[in-house]
């Protein structure tokens, strides 16, 4: 939900958004939209498993990486949102003492909603690839789709992209496979029953 301002958005603006609402902004809009949904939210905590024990830790992986889950980006006058983002560590050598980032992550993951979708893949990813990003996945969860981007000559380019059953396997995370599989750890919920009608 886009909020129509006469001036620019500020950071008090943002800070005065209830809790229950993520809040960015955008090219000084300020973006309210309503926290993920079960779906969207237990991919990204299976994701951020896969990335924290070989990357951030070394446990079958180089290291070298640190994540964070829905940081606060300050990006120029931007405040963005993503789902998982990931620094080298000579990036970031030390845990901000801010409740937000100022240092520009190597990856970003966006987990697509239909609510998001059209902000994720529009200005979203243009500043992504202004600030010099390095990578960028957007995982669509309802559909079992991963496309994976590098930015080269400050353009996204689509590298590769993964149904489900495939397995993931590109920079910068090409140490190991990740089974997209792993990333669904619960079916749906099957469709309920209408209810009977009163007569």
């Amino acid at each position: 939900m886009a909020h129509s301002l006469t001036k620019p958005a500020t950071y008090e603006d943002l800070c005065a958004v209830p809790d229950h609402l993520v809040a960015e902004i955008i090219y000084g809009v300020l973006e309210t939209h309503p926290r993920p949904a079960p779906l969207h939210s237990f991919s990204k905590i299976s994701l951020a498993d896969e990335f924290v024990g070989p990357f951030q830790k070394g446990r079958g992986g180089p290291g070298g990486r640190v994540f964070a889950m829905e940081p606060e980006l300050h990006l120029g006058a931007h405040v963005l949102v993503p789902d998982i983002a990931g620094w080298c560590v000579e990036n970031m050598p030390h845990i901000p003492q801010t409740s937000y980032f100022e240092t520009v992550p190597d990856f970003v993951c966006e987990i697509l909603s239909p609510s998001t979708e059209a902000k994720e893949r529009g200005p979203k990813r243009r500043i992504y690839a202004e600030f010099a990003v390095g990578f960028l996945w957007h995982l669509d969860p309802v559909a079992k789709l991963l496309e994976t981007f590098v930015l080269r000559d400050k353009q996204w380019v689509l590298f590769e992209t993964f149904q489900d059953g495939e397995d993931i396997k590109v920079p910068p995370f090409d140490a190991v496979t990740i089974p997209m599989k792993n990333l669904w750890p619960l079916p749906p919920a099957p469709p309920q029953a209408p209810h009977d009608q009163e007569s």
